[in-house]
């Protein structure tokens, strides 16, 4: 990538931060779609670290929730998956319903989405460059790391 010598002022997400007026519930809801518990808490936010990059997952009680419009609303990141027809078929099973069916953007880029539970669109993809510049060690699981 060349920037000319200025710094990148986008250098990769920090934290995608979703919103809940039952914190517990949602946290109890993204401990079983993640396997694993949060590792944060203060009163009025729970936060997770997920994957290999171990990125922030951040939940906040809806009472801090700027102004928005009706129904699902915003930016959509999507998390990679490494088999996406059994990722979104699992979030539908856990209670979430679909924004996106799964939809191919060309080979290996395939994109979904559900809306959880408690309103946020939480998206999952599978990305064929985001796979190879993240080899998976031997007999590391989905749920390792």
């Amino acid at each position: 990538m060349q920037n000319e010598g200025k710094p990148l002022m986008l250098r990769g997400f920090a934290t995608v931060s979703y919103y809940a007026a039952d914190l517990e519930a949602a946290a109890a809801w993204y401990s079983e779609v993640l396997g694993i518990e949060p590792y944060y808490r203060v009163p009025g936010y729970i936060e997770f670290r997920v994957g290999d990059d171990e990125d922030e997952l951040g939940l906040i009680d809806a009472r801090y929730r700027p102004p928005v419009p009706e129904g699902p609303a915003g930016e959509v990141i999507h998390w990679h998956v490494d088999d996406l027809p059994a990722a979104y078929e699992r979030l539908l099973g856990l209670g979430g319903t679909s924004y996106q069916p799964p939809t191919e953007h060309g080979p290996g880029f395939v994109t979904a989405s559900v809306v959880d539970p408690f309103g946020n669109i939480l998206g999952v993809m599978f990305n064929q460059h985001w796979a190879d510049a993240h080899p998976r060690e031997a007999g590391a699981t989905p749920t390792d790391g």
